[in-house]
């Protein structure tokens, strides 16, 4: 099956193009806003300076009037960039939502590892980094010459030990930075290990309650999970040894330009009121240092989801473009078909062809691991590594749209995976434009209406995650009528009759007998012989190859037949 051309790195970059104007608007605000943070020293320093030595209450007044509004100003553009950002990380998510989701069912299919929904948890934590405080840290970094520049022209030696506390505060932030990154990236990876661990286990505790695997399922995720906190505590440490280094030192730093000002002030070479100002200015400048020091774990998280991000962005090749088709007829064709598993060069399944008609019915039998259930997911597309071509009307599967053709398509696997949400929508593949009536059609089908009435809501009966609140027949079955929602054309049912009783499989039979004089095509895996009762033809598989294809009765005549020696083929 062709691939298309895989994208370069940058989606996440590219995403945000929308956003420029007011990225760019952020960036003038927070000029703005670090320039009017100025107000409160300037206002004091005019107070003891000005004020003060005149005792003109007027020129307080004007003074005071002026603070307001310049504070109004500075509230006014903290708010609107506060908007902005959190308008951002939200254009951010709604760019690449889809893309995400569908990089996710992209790695599914192929089985890729270290991928599952981790790309939704990095989208999230990078949204709301860009949301949150701690971004303006970062944005707020850039302005502290600015500060500087201020204290210098107020006096040279108030400026050096302003510019001596900040080189300062900046080594601790790079010395945070060498000493937790590796370890908060071990405990990111340990954590999410240990998530999709946890995951599993619920999906299959059943299976370990029963065989006393709860224990040894708990203590490998402990132990997961433990190294990831180990990292993260190690991480938090350093971190924490650092931030309070720099909080002291602010403080000292503080209280040390103000006696710096105080003994330039008994020298008279600046006032009272300079003293006080140049202590707050610095104040400010070290702010932003010290909020990046605080917001650095958040921060390199956001930063390594970004990349993780990108790199599974780059990995998935766009969703192809196809020119929507006609609705087919069902003419399924298969030439010279071989299927691989992922990252294993052995195909499972190989030199397999066959030519089935509208309202052919056709049986997979083999020995267990012979790859009749890799034979039926690769003939509706859902197995992408393959060798040969299966057609729909003369079209290969990736010509046709995905979403175009699973309307065409019924499947219905080994283990029937439900979804958490009503029977009716589960019937109906959660088609927001489904129809009553079809809903009903589909479970007339599949004989399960009555036993859909019999719930207490019917059809808007809550089924819970992967249809826990049912049982293994009744899951089959609902399973059977959402194969058979829309009269699809081609409908493949895996083991359909595994955990069916007696009136179970005689709805089965009646199922496949009603969508073959429909005109669709069904094809059957099975290991009980009702199940292919109601087929005309049969492939026998072995090793991976088809041993014997044909009218049903003629196979069956020819592998149940016992050649020279009395042994059985």
């Amino acid at each position: 099956m062709k691939q298309p051309q895989r994208p370069e790195k940058g989606k996440v970059i590219a995403a945000l193009a929308g956003a420029r104007f007011a990225m760019f608007a952020i960036v003038i605000f927070s000029f703005f806003v670090n320039i009017l943070m100025l107000t409160g020293p300037l206002f004091m320093l005019q107070i003891y300076d000005r004020v003060i030595t005149s005792g003109s209450i007027p020129t307080l007044i004007g003074l005071a009037i002026l603070a307001v509004l310049l504070y109004s100003l500075f509230g006014f553009l903290d708010f609107i960039r506060g908007r902005l950002l959190v308008r951002i990380g939200r254009l951010l998510e709604e760019n690449l939502s889809d893309k995400v989701f569908y990089a996710m069912s992209y790695h599914a299919m192929r089985r890729s590892d270290n991928v599952g929904i981790r790309p939704a948890k990095d989208l999230a934590s990078l949204r709301t980094f860009l949301s949150g405080p701690g971004v303006f840290a970062f944005l707020d970094l850039p302005w502290v010459p600015i500060y500087l520049f201020v204290i210098f022209l107020l006096h040279f030696y108030l400026g050096i030990a302003a510019l001596i506390a900040v080189a300062l505060l900046t080594v601790l932030m790079i010395i945070n930075s060498v000493v937790t990154n590796a370890h908060l990236n071990k405990g990111q990876i340990a954590a999410l290990k240990a998530d999709e661990m946890n995951q599993e286990a619920l999906r299959n505790f059943e299976v370990a309650h029963v065989m006393g695997m709860r224990g040894h399922l708990r203590d490998r995720w402990r132990s997961k999970l433990f190294e990831g906190m180990d990292s993260q505590t190690i991480a938090s440490d350093r971190g924490g040894v650092v931030g309070s280094i720099s909080k002291t030192l602010r403080l000292i730093f503080q209280s040390g330009i103000l006696g710096l000002g105080a003994y330039l002030a008994v020298k008279q070479e600046i006032s009272p009121g300079t003293m006080i100002a140049a202590s707050i200015i610095l104040a400010r400048a070290l702010a932003p240092v010290e909020q990046v020091v605080a917001h650095w774990r958040a921060a390199v998280g956001a930063w390594k989801g970004w990349g993780r991000l990108d790199d599974v962005l780059a990995k998935t090749p766009p969703p192809p473009e196809n020119m929507e088709l006609p609705a087919p007829t069902g003419h399924l064709t298969v030439d010279g078909l071989a299927a691989f598993a992922p990252g294993n060069p052995q195909p499972i399944v190989r030199n397999v062809t066959m030519d089935l008609q509208p309202g052919a019915g056709l049986g997979i039998i083999g020995p267990t691991g012979a790859g009749k259930t890799t034979l039926a997911r690769a003939l509706i597309g859902s197995w992408p590594h393959l060798r040969g071509e299966v057609r729909i009307d003369g079209a290969t599967l990736d010509q046709w749209d995905p979403d175009q053709l699973g309307k065409y398509f019924g499947y219905l696997s080994q283990d029937v995976e439900l979804f958490d949400g009503t029977i009716g929508q589960n019937i109906s593949r959660f088609d927001p434009q489904a129809e009553p009536s079809g809903i009903v059609e589909a479970a007339q089908a599949a004989v399960v209406h009555e036993l859909v009435l019999k719930f207490p809501d019917g059809y808007n009966t809550i089924i819970g995650e992967k249809g826990v609140r049912l049982s293994a027949g009744q899951r089959q079955r609902i399973g059977l009528a959402r194969a058979l929602y829309g009269n699809p054309r081609v409908i493949v049912l895996d083991e359909p009759n595994a955990n069916l009783d007696a009136q179970g499989e005689a709805a089965l039979v009646k199922a496949i007998i009603e969508a073959r004089r429909r005109g669709s095509i069904v094809i059957i895996v099975a290991h009980r012989p009702s199940a292919i009762s109601a087929l005309d033809s049969l492939m026998v598989l072995k090793d991976g190859q088809p041993i014997a294809f044909g009218p049903k009765d003629e196979v069956l005549q020819k592998v149940l037949a016992k050649p020279k020696g009395g042994a059985r083929t």
